[in-house]
């Protein structure tokens, strides 16, 4: 069977790793934002070299690389359209393959400095926060992550893997979309699920108090919405596919109904 064999086994587990760097990357703004937050981290020491660099390049950077890849799914989601090629031909031509490496290791390095700087930093010290906030709105930003994950995986992560695995472009099987859903459902219920909403929560606390707004909390706010209204489109898709069926099998008994009553 090919589900064994250790290729397609490292194939299917480095997917669905490098599918979570986009998840993480928002678990870990949440965490910053939060901290800073609760921190109240400004003005910052001056000998706070490692810290001023996480917040001032290495933040921003990773706020614009998520939130190319959310803009780009909302728009597949709208429109069926895509900032990042959605098909790939067979095999993978090298200026795409090249421009998905140098996404996927930028944001693969943002990731891993902002963890090592907050936990060097003591930023990831602070308490998280676990707010909640509506059912509803958990749910949405849940299906909205949920689609851009799926949509990073498979114009990001996948080609980069099947061509350095296989050496050409491979058909998606259910069963990696599959493990794709588990791997975020277990990242959601380990953690993201009570940290997400710091996201949005300490831009709506600091409007509400009057507080300066600064760029990465108004960059966090959109962020949020933005995954959000991937899942009300989401759903209305879903829906509307779910409606197409019935629709073409209520249309498509009609024929066969009027054929029986002709014959009687």
């Amino acid at each position: 069977m090919e589900i064994l064999k250790p290729s397609f086994l490292f194939h299917l587990f480095s997917i669905n790793l490098l599918g979570l760097l986009l998840p993480l990357s928002l678990l870990l703004l949440a965490r910053l934002s939060s901290a800073l937050y609760l921190f109240g981290l400004l003005p910052l020491p001056s000998s706070s070299l490692l810290l001023s660099f996480i917040l001032y390049v290495n933040t921003p950077l990773l706020f614009l690389l998520v939130s190319f890849v959310t803009v780009s799914t909302l728009l597949h989601s709208l429109t069926g359209k895509s900032a990042l090629p959605t098909k790939l031909p067979s095999p993978i031509s090298r200026p795409r393959l090249y421009t998905a490496w140098i996404f996927l290791c930028t944001l693969q390095v943002c990731v891993g400095v902002g963890i090592e700087g907050s936990l060097s930093s003591g930023l990831n010290d602070a308490p998280a926060g676990h707010i909640k906030s509506g059912l509803l709105r958990r749910l949405l930003f849940f299906f909205g992550l949920h689609e851009a994950v799926v949509h990073w995986t498979r114009v990001v992560v996948k080609p980069v893997v099947d061509d350095t695995v296989f050496g050409e472009s491979r058909k998606e099987k259910w069963f990696e979309t599959a493990a794709t859903a588990v791997s975020l459902g277990g990242l959601w219920w380990w953690r993201l699920r009570d940290e997400a909403e710091a996201l949005v929560v300490v831009a709506e606390s600091k409007w509400l108090t009057s507080a300066e707004l600064g760029p990465a909390d108004i960059s966090g706010w959109c962020l949020y919405y933005i995954t959000v209204a991937i899942g009300i489109a989401k759903i209305v898709n879903s829906v509307a596919w779910f409606g197409g069926i019935f629709v073409f099998k209520k249309h498509s008994k009609r024929p066969h109904e009027v054929g029986v009553e002709a014959n009687v």
